[in-house]
């Protein structure tokens, strides 16, 4: 994806929100959520990664290019270790980002856990 430094592309743009927002490199990622409500923290966590991983592709980037990330949990007590857990596996040995998590009212009950994210794009090489 090339575009000038000073060009914001959009994606999935709606009244209220963008799903993806990128600017001189980076990507923002809108809060990523599971996309079955019914399941618990650990399959929640796993689809809102698997969504964070599918949209940093789409503008050609990935999750070993991560810069920060914030977590949001409904319970901290209850779903901070299970949450972790798969965290853990999903992130990339040495490419943990910068982080913070924090409790959190959602805006629906069946939400346990919101992620969002912001990440560099990859860099492009040059061809040969």
């Amino acid at each position: 994806m090339t575009a000038s430094a000073n060009t914001i592309q959009r994606i999935d743009t709606n009244a209220r929100m963008s799903h993806i927002v990128v600017h001189a490199g980076i990507a923002y990622l809108a809060g990523a959520i599971a996309i079955d409500l019914s399941t618990d923290i650990t399959t929640q966590t796993q689809q809102a990664l698997q969504d964070i991983e599918t949209s940093l592709a789409r503008v050609g980037s990935s999750k070993t290019h991560l810069l920060s990330a914030q977590i949001w949990l409904k319970d901290v007590d209850r779903d901070f270790s299970a949450m972790n857990a798969v965290w853990e596996a999903w992130t990339p040995p040495g490419h943990a980002p910068a982080r913070a998590t924090c409790q959190a009212a959602m805006a629906a009950p069946d939400i346990l856990v919101e992620i969002i994210v912001t990440a560099a794009l990859a860099p492009i090489l040059p061809s040969m």
